[in-house]
């Protein structure tokens, strides 16, 4: 590992222990994510490029922008991080999108399913309010499924930003507080890397 990237890494972990004591003085992130009022958001981890070549296909992983060896060590770090704060599996739902398939099976928390609601509108930003919608809809719905594991979204910064209001980089995480309907309340922002 190169040093940029060892700095980087190093300001993401501090920077996500840093952002521990701005959820609560009492509660640690298990314990908000276990509450049935929160959500762990992340942007997929670091694939090099902005959007996705001419012509992809969500099918064809070679088609499309994927991560890189920086992604990848990316999301195994983060991966283990969150086995130190106490989540060891939990609901993992991704993109349709490789790079973010790729980020979730990456942190083991366990199966990674597919959920259209978080795929990417980067493309047709007409659709920003329909998709978001939809993304309230589904925590909705899941959320209402007591005594499950914890709930970790990956996705993208133009679903994240609709959502929270909040822009992240790559590898990014937010956790965010929902009331009933699983619309946006509140949220703790973890840095992944300094600009």
């Amino acid at each position: 590992m190169n040093n940029p990237i060892r700095r980087r890494l190093t300001v993401f972990f501090i920077g996500l222990n840093l952002c521990l004591f701005g959820i609560s003085a009492y509660a640690t992130l298990i314990d908000n994510l276990n509450d049935g009022h929160h959500v762990l958001l992340m942007r997929h981890a670091d694939a090099p490029g902005i959007g996705d070549p001419p012509g992809y296909k969500l099918n064809q992983c070679a088609t499309q922008r994927n991560l890189g060896e920086r992604g990848r060590k990316q999301s195994e770090l983060i991966g283990a991080w969150l086995s130190k704060q106490g989540i060891d599996k939990a609901q993992v739902f991704s993109s349709p999108w490789c790079r973010c398939i790729d980020t979730a099976k990456l942190l083991k928390k366990g199966a990674v399913t597919i959920e259209a609601s978080l795929g990417s509108f980067f493309d047709e930003m007409a659709l920003e309010k329909t998709q978001t919608q939809a993304l309230e809809t589904f925590i909705k719905n899941t959320l209402a499924k007591k005594s499950q594991p914890p709930l970790i979204l990956v996705t993208h910064h133009v679903n994240i930003q609709a959502f929270t209001g909040k822009v992240v980089n790559v590898g990014d995480m937010v956790l965010v507080k929902v009331n009933q309907a699983g619309q946006y309340i509140d949220h703790v922002h973890f840095p992944s890397s300094a600009p």
